[in-house]
């Protein structure tokens, strides 16, 4: 196969991995209201905490994080490291904008760390702890996420991996558009903290 060939159906293949909603999922099969009506309407783990269920939230993110990490490691295995980082790519996008959800997805953040986990686990190490300092701090999940993901592509780059850097620059760019409710509510001073329910 052609490399073009091959990174379609890796990107693919990572978009399917991507929608797997597993937020949406593990809340009905636990009898909650439905996800998407609740707080933000996101169906990732920060919304799963505002239905008050802990080991539902840590469970979705889990979940999340692991279809990221499970596409990059199947394609780099099966067709090399270009094409897990085109797994990488589509796991992102299936989130965002999964097809089983009308492409209303959650906001990347799950999947973004496990995508990088995949990559370069040390670059995921750092992204887990600014995400926890910031958030010990401030208690603003988003701006947890919103901070990590900016200082990842700089990071990437400092530890010379431009190819991987370029890829969350583009990663960094979409999860902040995605957050664009929660910079304005952040901006205003309205945006919920960590364990507050809906």
């Amino acid at each position: 196969m052609s490399p073009p060939a091959i990174a379609a159906i890796a990107l693919a293949v990572g978009y399917l991995f991507g929608t797997i909603p597993f937020g949406v999922i593990l809340t009905r099969m636990a009898g909650t209201q439905d996800l998407r009506s609740i707080g933000s309407g996101s169906i990732g783990a920060t919304n799963v905490l505002r239905t008050g269920r802990k080991s539902l939230a840590a469970a979705t993110l889990l979940g999340d994080m692991l279809k990221g990490t499970a596409a990059v490691l199947i394609a780099g295995l099966l067709w090399g490291p270009s094409a897990a980082m085109a797994a990488a790519f589509g796991a992102f996008i299936g989130h965002l904008f999964p097809i089983w959800l009308n492409f209303r997805g959650g906001k990347g953040v799950a999947t973004y760390i496990g995508a990088l986990l995949g990559l370069f686990w040390p670059a995921a190490l750092a992204f887990c702890a600014i995400w926890l300092i910031v958030a010990a701090t401030t208690r603003y999940s988003s701006l947890s996420g919103l901070t990590a993901s900016a200082l990842t592509p700089l990071l990437l780059w400092w530890l010379g991996h431009p190819q991987l850097a370029a890829l969350f620059a583009v990663l960094t760019l979409l999860l902040w558009l995605k957050h664009h409710e929660n910079i304005r509510r952040l901006v205003a001073g309205t945006e919920g903290k960590i364990g507050a329910k809906a």
